[in-house]
């Protein structure tokens, strides 16, 4: 017979025998979906569908019955591998590649742009798919290559530059630079273009202290984020 199973995103049918193993069954989705079984609760009429007992134990259930699929995030670690040296990440396979990467920056201090991650040979290219969907578990091995400097490409940006609310009420600035413009040019430009009053300042990128010295792309700043600004400074020990 045909159940259906619903998530939050989607809902899908399977093929199933009366006397199938709900860990079977479990197993059918862990193939399909990449969630592992272990993770996954599947309900009916709010009753819990138990791994030791078998669909007939569920009279309720029938042709086209509608199961419910829940998960619990579970943290795996994972190897990341550069040219010369490995390591371990902590992460949940709901992560995007685009947070795997905001990891590795903050780990490493790698420029977000510069990395291409690959897993199984093939490279994970969109920042906004999953890990499960690229089929990264726990004990995967994802790869960093360096891009040349030459092929990232200078681009304009548009952000936003959020004030604290001792600074101007909480002004929200909106600034376009290119992102290879470094972050004491910005901060710069916006005392020079009477944006913001003269005095020191430190901008926060996604709650990272932003380094002057390095450009928008090396914090991996996008269209559409936003900048804090705060009055200070930072000191830096020195070397």
């Amino acid at each position: 017979m045909k159940i259906t199973i619903s998530t939050k995103l989607c809902k899908f049918t399977i093929d199933v025998s009366s006397q199938e193993p709900i860990l079977e069954i479990k197993n059918k989705i862990q193939r399909l979906l990449g969630i592992p079984a272990q993770s996954q609760t599947l309900t009916v009429w709010d009753w819990e569908l138990i791994d030791g007992l078998d669909l007939e134990d569920y009279p309720l259930i029938s042709e086209g019955a509608n199961i419910n699929l829940s998960t619990t995030s579970a943290k795996m670690k994972i190897t990341v591998k550069f040219s010369a040296r490995k390591m371990e990440v902590e992460a949940e396979q709901s992560d995007t590649v685009g947070r795997l990467r905001e990891k590795i920056h903050m780990m490493e201090r790698t420029p977000m742009r510069r990395m291409a991650l690959f897993f199984n040979g093939a490279e994970m290219e969109d920042d906004s798919r999953s890990l499960r969907e690229y089929g990264v578990g726990g004990g995967g091995e994802v790869v960093v290559l360096m891009k040349a400097m030459g092929e990232a490409t200078s681009r304009r940006v548009a952000v936003v530059v959020q004030t604290s609310a001792t600074l101007m009420d909480g002004a929200r600035i909106p600034v376009e630079m290119k992102d290879s413009s470094r972050v004491g040019e910005v901060r710069e430009m916006l005392v020079e273009r009477n944006l913001l009053p003269l005095d020191e300042y430190i901008l926060i990128h996604k709650q990272r202290i932003m380094r002057e010295e390095f450009s928008l792309r090396w914090h991996g700043v996008e269209s559409g984020d936003i900048l804090y600004v705060f009055k200070g400074s930072v000191s830096r020990p020195a070397l």
